[in-house]
């Protein structure tokens, strides 16, 4: 069962959260309950398989809306360090101290912010394909099909904003392990970013500038145990980004998915639950 609510913020706004609750009924407690970071765009929605895997392993599953996405309040500026504050007030309200936290596409770099500002709180993080901070170090377009958003998020809102109007889908974005999961076991994930077309184009605007620009925090202050796991077919997000975030996390683990892309590599989220659990053990003995 999934309960729906409205988060009140200190700053007067509103997120939508979604949350599984207590795994087993009221009497159990789940052994560990994982932050879902949806990717951009998405609503924040919990579904298939996702809810499946947390479920046979007795995991609690919540997730959030972003600003601007899914019944969330706009958040005019936002950075992805603004990511941790939400998620904390989430936990507050649900009556959740620690939790992991997992981040896919968009949503990687907001699930790493959680473990870099309150580290207290978060027991493991996994990234899938995620994008790294931009940087100078290498060519961070480098690899991308359609790299024309991003670009034009590194100049700012307006730019971004301005392109939205004549952004077109390229499909090639995807290889064919993506289509294929998007056509079947990950058919939901199409559906969601269908629904997210009601809501209007603000948060994925506000996501880009977000992402392009400087997140807030330095990912070396990631402290909790951590798994980034990329598809080396990846057109969206080149595995390279994985491979710089590898460098300068702490004890940062990478899992290169040699058969998938963008989306097929979201197959890998059972086992990255398994990985969360594991590595939440000793915050629970």
């Amino acid at each position: 069962m999934i309960t729906e609510l409205d988060v009140e913020l200190p700053d007067g706004r509103r997120v939508r959260a979604a949350d599984t609750g207590e795994a087993g009924g009221p009497r159990a407690v789940a052994p560990l309950t994982v932050v879902w970071h949806h990717g951009s765009p998405h609503t924040g929605a919990l579904y298939e398989p996702l809810l499946g895997a947390a479920a046979a392993r007795g995991i609690r599953l919540v997730s959030y809306a972003r600003p601007s996405y899914g019944g969330s309040t706009p958040q005019p500026g936002r950075s992805v360090t603004s990511a941790a504050a939400d998620v904390v007030a989430v936990a507050d309200a649900l009556g959740i101290d620690r939790f992991a936290v997992i981040g896919t596409s968009g949503g990687g770099p907001h699930a790493l912010a959680c473990a870099a500002l309150v580290p207290e709180r978060v027991t493991g993080v996994v990234t899938l394909a995620s994008p790294a901070p931009y940087t100078d170090a290498f060519d961070w377009f480098d690899g991308m099909r359609s790299p024309g958003a991003l670009r034009a998020a590194r100049k700012g809102r307006a730019a971004r904003a301005a392109f939205a109007d004549e952004e077109e889908f390229d499909p090639e974005v995807f290889v064919p392990t993506d289509w294929a999961a998007l056509e079947g076991r990950w058919s939901a994930v199409l559906a969601d970013v269908q629904a997210s077309d009601a809501f209007g184009p603000d948060g994925l605007i506000d996501d880009d500038v977000a992402l392009a620009s400087p997140w807030g925090f330095e990912v070396s202050d990631v402290a909790a145990p951590t798994l980034l796991v990329h598809g080396e077919l990846d057109r969206m997000i080149p595995r390279r980004h994985a491979s710089w975030l590898l460098g300068r996390i702490p004890g940062a683990k990478l899992w290169a998915r040699l058969d998938d892309g963008h989306v097929s590599v979201l197959d890998v989220v059972p086992d990255a639950l398994d990985w969360l659990l594991e590595a939440a053990a000793p915050a629970r003995s």
